[in-house]
């Protein structure tokens, strides 16, 4: 009997993790972003944010104490919900998360996660 559960494409599910993240970055961090580039590769999830600072964050990336008050703000704010979206990628690929890391560059405005799932997407 064949298995009435949909079937998606890598690509599929990279585009429904970059909409979740999207959504999850209106949701959680305050705005969403430009644009959202996700690629699966092997046992890790790169997902790219373009766009991810506002217009006062950008100003305030001018100086040091601005840039470290920007980056302590959204490590803080990414930390606090940082476990509902491993729950929503993991429930995406079907693959338990194992790690996530992120970071902000002040100087292009993106922002960078990688996740570490439990083994290969591909097996």
């Amino acid at each position: 009997m064949e298995s009435k559960i949909p079937k998606y494409t890598k690509g599929q599910i990279e585009s429904k993790i970059s909409d979740a993240v999207s959504k999850f970055e209106k949701e959680y961090m305050g705005r969403g972003p430009k644009d959202i580039k996700t690629k699966i590769i092997q046992n890790h999830v790169l997902i790219i944010i373009d766009g991810f600072l506002s217009q006062s964050e950008q100003k305030l990336a001018d100086n040091e104490s601005g840039i470290k008050l920007i980056k302590d703000m959204r490590t803080a704010l990414f930390e606090n919900a940082g476990n509902h979206l491993e729950e929503i990628i993991s429930q995406i690929v079907n693959i338990e998360i194992v790690s996530m890391h992120s970071d902000v560059s002040t100087k292009t405005g993106e922002k960078v996660i990688v996740l570490t799932m439990e083994h290969d997407f591909e097996e």
